[in-house]
């Protein structure tokens, strides 16, 4: 919940210069607020960075007072949704199947769903991260179809190293990185799972990104605060050459 129209503006007209071209094989997406998405869409035409929303509900319309749409989403030019992410859960009570709701609706909208799971401290603490993130995985993916699985994005952010500095090491992430692709080749084949790209989001800076974007599970990264500016963002971006 950072930037208003004016600011928004600034930081996308920022990203579209220095982003003008990206490095082969790299993607950029920015998903910045619903009112600032309209503004997005004009500012960012004919670059090569896509537009994504931070939430979105499982219906078209209806009485949902202060919800968004997948069609209003599409209708902005959205390609892809952030579903599930930890303050979403921890504030906001989300569960693994308000989630998967939520993400087979966004796949048949025609939206690209970036499903977050990960674990908190108390988790990490009691060794239990294999646990969570795989009910997590499995609960936010029930009845998801395989060819829909492959097109879609994990971000794994661990909540203890979202805002507070910590960082996973790039092998603690890698670790969890290993687990999901290993889970999701069990449900769906190893074809599938080398398909999905699973995210790191957890304060990834300019000064860590090289090393955890080169961990060999790790296909992307969920950026937070260091997306606010953009010569850092770009910097991440130019890390995952």
């Amino acid at each position: 919940m950072y930037k208003d129209l004016n600011e928004s503006s600034e930081l996308l007209n920022g990203l579209k210069t220095k982003l003008a071209v990206l490095p082969n094989g790299v993607k950029a997406i920015v998903c910045p607020p619903f009112t600032s998405l309209a503004l997005a869409q004009k500012i960012l035409e004919g670059s090569h960075i896509a537009l994504g929303a931070q939430n979105m509900y499982h219906d078209d319309e209806g009485a949902f007072t202060g919800e968004v749409s997948p069609k209003m989403l599409k209708s902005i030019g959205c390609q892809y949704v952030i579903l599930g992410h930890s303050e979403r859960r921890q504030y906001f009570k989300e569960t693994n199947e308000f989630i998967n709701k939520k993400a087979k609706k966004a796949i048949a909208s025609g939206l690209i769903p970036i499903i977050c799971v990960g674990e908190t401290l108390e988790e990490r603490e009691k060794n239990i991260t294999n646990q969570v993130v795989t009910t997590q995985v499995k609960g936010c993916l029930l009845d998801i179809a395989a060819v829909d699985v492959e097109r879609l994005i994990i971000a794994y952010e661990p909540v203890w190293a979202i805002g507070t500095g910590k960082v996973a090491t790039p092998q603690q992430a890698q670790d969890v990185h290993k687990l999901i692709r290993g889970l999701i080749a069990q449900l769906y084949g190893s074809a599938t799972a080398e398909k999905v790209v699973i995210q790191y989001g957890g304060s990834v800076k300019p000064e860590n990104a090289k090393e955890l974007l080169h961990q060999p599970d790790i296909d992307g990264a969920l950026v937070g605060g260091a997306c606010l500016k953009a010569d850092s963002f770009a910097a991440i971006v130019q890390a995952a050459a």
